[in-house]
């Protein structure tokens, strides 16, 4: 969905930071951890906007804003989403204010997406910093996801199939994570060096959305 809002300049030095990877590979507990190890006022983490019910444990407005397909679609002919995507039949968007709130302000903004929407904002925001999360192996996703419970059988098998394809489609991303079973720790301190490595190499960088 092509955007007609004004480009936003970010205050020197703010950054989109994209945590990306294919279902099941641990961005959620990456997040939590990122948010536990830092919580940096200076860091805003973007709640997705999704349009499917909440599974055990989510909470609406802290893991995603849960809507209904009609109010999705409301507010994307609004142009309230910075991108969107359809996966998996159900539709993902990351809400425009929210990233450009942070930016303008000079906090980081760092979204939690899947590769389809990851690949979206690399279109709209070149200078973007994507990291993709992959797993150790596909039989370790496999297992990740089949442990969790939280699809149909048939949902299961779509998203198994899918994580070739995502797997491969990396090489886009800026930095590639294995993040290794029980290791979300590491991984998230691995993004913590990312994130500062980036702001010493780009310190005055006005990111535009």
């Amino acid at each position: 969905m092509s955007s007609t809002k004004p480009r936003v300049v970010g205050a020197p030095g703010a950054q989109l930071v994209v945590i990306s990877g294919p279902s099941g590979v641990g961005k959620d507990t990456i997040i939590r951890v990122l948010k536990e190890r830092n919580p940096d006022p200076n860091r805003q983490y973007v709640i997705t906007y999704k349009s499917r019910d909440r599974r055990p444990g989510e909470v609406d407005g802290v893991d995603y804003h849960f809507v209904s397909p009609e109010t999705f679609q409301r507010l994307a002919d609004e142009d309230a989403f910075l991108e969107t995507a359809k996966v998996y039949d159900q539709w993902s968007g990351t809400p425009f204010d929210q990233v450009a709130d942070a930016l303008q302000s000079g906090r980081d903004a760092v979204l939690k997406v899947d590769v389809q929407g990851a690949h979206a904002v690399r279109q709209k925001v070149p200078d973007a910093i994507l990291i993709f999360v992959a797993p150790p192996s596909l039989e370790t996703l496999s297992g990740r996801l089949i442990g969790r419970a939280t699809e149909s059988e048939d949902q299961l098998q779509r998203r198994q199939s899918a994580a070739a394809s995502e797997l491969a489609s990396q090489t886009g991303f800026d930095y590639v994570l294995v993040n290794r079973t029980d290791e979300a720790d590491a991984t998230a301190e691995e993004i913590e060096r990312i994130v500062a490595a980036e702001r010493a190499r780009h310190p005055r960088r006005q990111i535009r959305v």
